[in-house]
C-alpha cells in the first residue's frame, strides 16, 4: 500500500500568435516546435503506456490560446508546411552526413522523429491533437485542466475599479472554451504565472472550478498558517483548493545548476545546424530574409562549460535519462516515507513543470517521463500517482486557509511582471478594461456591424492582457515583437471603442483585424457586463 501520492503537472501555454497577412512568419514557429519537440512526443508516450496497460495519471494544462492555435485551420496548414520543410532538411542530412560516423546516425533520427511527427498530426489525428488530448482524459489517465483565457495576468488585473470584471472574462471565457473543444467543464485551473492574490478564488468558484495552483510560499504564508504545509491542499473560504508546489522536487528538474537537464551527456540545445553550416545550404529552411534560425536539428551534446562541444550519443542520453528517473523516483520515495511519518493522512507531492520543458529545451525529457512513470508503476510501492480531484475524493476534508498573494519566478511576488520594463503596460490595460465595461453595458443587444466590433474589442483586449508580453519584455528576448503586439491590440482596441460610441464603424477595418486576430470566433462580450 503506497505511503503518498505524486501529482504531475505539466503546464502547456503558448501566446496566441498567428499572422495571415504574411506567408510566413518568424513567432508562429514557437508553437510548430512545440508541436515537434513536445506535444507530439508526450502523447506518443502517454500513448504508449496506455497501450502496454501501465496505470498512470498526469495534469496538464491545455491554455485556451493554446487550445485556439491548435484548432486553427491556416496554423494546422503551416505546421504541415513547417514539418515537411524539416523532413527534406533532414533528407539532405542523411545524404550529407552519409560519411560521418559521429552524425550519420543522428541524422536518421531526426528524418524518422519528423516524420513520425507528420504522421501522428495528418494522419493519427486529422490535423487536430486536441483529439489526442480528449481522447487520454476520456480513458481517466490524463485531466486536461484551463487556464485564463489568454494567459492574463491576475493579480496586477484587478486593482482597479472594473478589474475583478476583467479577471471574471478571462476565467469565465477559458470555462466556456475548454467546455467546447473538451465537452465537459473543467474541474481546475493553472492560474497564469501561479499569480494568486485573494479574491480570485471566488471567481474560480462561480465559474464552477474545484481546484489551482499556487507557488511555495502562497500556501506557506496563508493566514492561517498551514498545518500540513504543501503535502495537502488548502481550501480557500470560498470552498476552492490550492494545491501549492513542493520545492524540493522541482528543484531536481528546474536548477541551472542541480538539475537534470543539465547534465554533460543530455543534447545541447543552442548548437543547431540552422547557425553552423553553410549559409546557402540552409537557406531554403530558415527565414524568407535570410536569417539564421534554429531547425531543431541539433548534433552536439551538452559536453560542459567550454565550446567545444562532443557529439550526441543518444545511448547514452537514454541511459542517463533512465538513470535520472530511478533517482528521482528514489528521492521521493524517501521524502515520503519521511513526510507522512508526520501526517495522519497520506501527502501528496505537487511537481508542476512547464510543459515545453519537456523536449524542447530538454530533448530527453519525455523519456525520462516515460521511464519514471513506469518505474512507479512497476518498481515500488511507496508513492502512487494521482491527479488533484482524486486527491480531493479521497480527502474531502482539509484545512480552510487564505493562501497569500504570490507568483512563481524571480522574487515570488510579481516583479517579474511589473518592473521598469513593462510597467507603462497596466494604465492602458486598466483604461482599456474600463472602457470595455462600458461597451457591454451600452451595447448588450448589439448585433450586426456594431456587435461584431464590440465583440472585436473584447478579443484585442484579451489579447494584450497575455501576460506573455511583459515576461519577454522583462526577460530581454523578441522584446520588439512583444511591445509591437501590445501596442497594435490597445490601439485596435481604443479604434474600435471610439468608432463604436461614435457609430461610425469602419467596415474593411474591422474585417482586417477580424480575420488576424481571430481567437475565440464565438465570444460573447456581455461576460464583461
Amino acid at each position: 500500500m503506497e505511503k503518498g501520492y505524486l501529482a504531475f503537472v505539466l503546464h502547456a501555454h503558448l501566446p496566441f500568435v498567428r499572422h495571415p497577412e504574411h506567408d510566413y512568419f518568424l513567432e508562429e514557429n514557437w508553437l510548430y516546435e512545440a508541436i515537434t519537440e513536445t506535444y507530439i512526443p508526450l502523447i506518443d508516450v502517454f500513448n504508449g503506456l496506455l497501450k502496454d496497460g501501465v496505470d498512470f495519471r498526469i495534469t496538464m494544462t491545455l491554455s485556451p490560446s493554446l487550445v485556439a492555435m491548435l484548432a486553427d485551420p491556416l496554423l494546422q496548414y503551416r505546421y504541415l508546411r513547417h514539418i515537411q520543410k524539416l523532413i527534406e532538411l533532414a533528407h539532405k542530412e542523411v545524404d550529407r552526413t552519409r560519411w560521418q560516423s559521429d552524425f550519420h546516425p543522428l541524422a536518421l533520427m531526426y528524418y524518422h522523429k519528423f516524420n513520425r511527427a507528420k504522421e501522428v498530426f495528418a494522419n493519427q489525428y486529422q490535423n487536430n491533437l486536441l483529439q489526442a488530448f480528449k481522447n487520454l482524459q476520456d480513458a481517466g489517465k490524463l485531466e486536461v485542466i484551463t487556464c485564463a483565457a489568454t494567459h492574463g495576468f491576475l493579480p496586477l488585473m484587478g486593482v482597479n475599479a472594473n478589474g475583478m470584471k476583467g479577471i471574471r472574462a478571462q476565467i469565465k471565457i477559458a470555462v466556456e472554451q475548454y467546455e467546447k473543444h473538451f465537452g465537459r467543464r473543467p474541474r481546475g485551473i493553472w492560474l497564469p504565472e501561479c499569480g494568486y492574490a485573494p479574491g480570485i478564488d471566488e471567481i474560480l468558484r462561480e465559474a464552477g472550478l474545484k481546484f489551482f495552483f499556487v507557488e511555495t510560499h502562497g500556501v506557506l504564508h496563508a493566514t492561517p498558517r498551514p498545518k500540513y504545509g504543501v503535502f495537502a491542499p488548502l481550501y480557500c473560504p470560498s470552498g476552492v483548493a490550492a494545491f501549492g508546489r513542493d520545492m524540493e522536487s522541482s528543484k531536481q528538474v528546474w536548477s541551472a545548476i542541480e538539475g537534470y537537464p543539465g547534465d554533460y551527456e543530455y543534447r545541447e540545445f543552442y548548437r543547431d545546424v540552422g547557425f553552423d553550416l553553410d549559409f546557402e545550404y540552409v537557406r531554403p529552411y530558415i527565414t524568407p530574409d535570410g536569417k539564421r534560425v534554429q531547425t531543431g536539428i541539433k548534433y552536439y551534446k551538452i559536453t560542459g562549460p567550454s565550446l567545444d562541444k562532443k557529439p550526441y550519443v543518444p545511448a547514452r542520453a537514454m541511459e542517463k535519462a533512465a538513470s535520472h528517473a530511478g533517482n528521482f523516483m528514489f528521492n521521493r520515495e524517501k521524502q515520503m516515507e519521511f513526510v507522512s511519518s508526520l501526517m495522519d493522512r497520506k501527502p501528496i507531492i505537487v511537481a508542476p513543470y512547464d510543459a515545453e520543458l519537456l523536449g524542447h529545451w530538454w530533448y530527453e525529457g519525455p523519456d525520462w517521463l516515460n521511464f519514471l512513470i513506469r518505474k512507479i508503476y512497476y518498481d515500488q510501492k511507496t508513492i502512487k500517482l494521482i491527479g488533484p480531484m482524486e486527491y480531493l475524493e479521497t480527502y474531502p476534508t482539509n484545512q480552510v486557509a487564505t493562501p497569500s498573494m504570490s507568483t512563481w519566478g524571480y522574487k515570488g511576488f510579481n516583479e517579474v511582471w511589473l518592473n521598469g520594463s513593462n510597467d507603462w503596460v497596466y494604465r492602458h490595460l486598466h483604461k482599456a478594461t474600463d472602457h470595455m465595461v462600458e461597451l457591454a453595458n451600452r451595447f448588450q443587444s448589439a448585433n450586426g456591424l456594431v456587435g461584431r466590433a464590440v465583440r472585436q474589442a473584447a478579443r484585442e483586449l484579451l489579447l494584450a492582457q497575455s501576460s506573455d508580453w511583459a515576461f519577454i519584455m522583462k526577460t530581454g528576448t523578441m522584446v520588439e515583437y512583444a511591445v509591437k503586439r501590445t501596442k497594435e491590440h490597445l490601439l485596435r482596441f481604443d479604434d474600435l471603442y471610439h468608432q463604436v460610441c461614435e457609430n461610425r464603424v469602419n467596415e474593411s477595418f474591422l474585417n482586417e483585424i477580424e480575420s488576424k486576430d481571430n481567437i475565440f470566433p464565438d465570444l460573447d462580450y456581455r461576460v464583461y457586463s
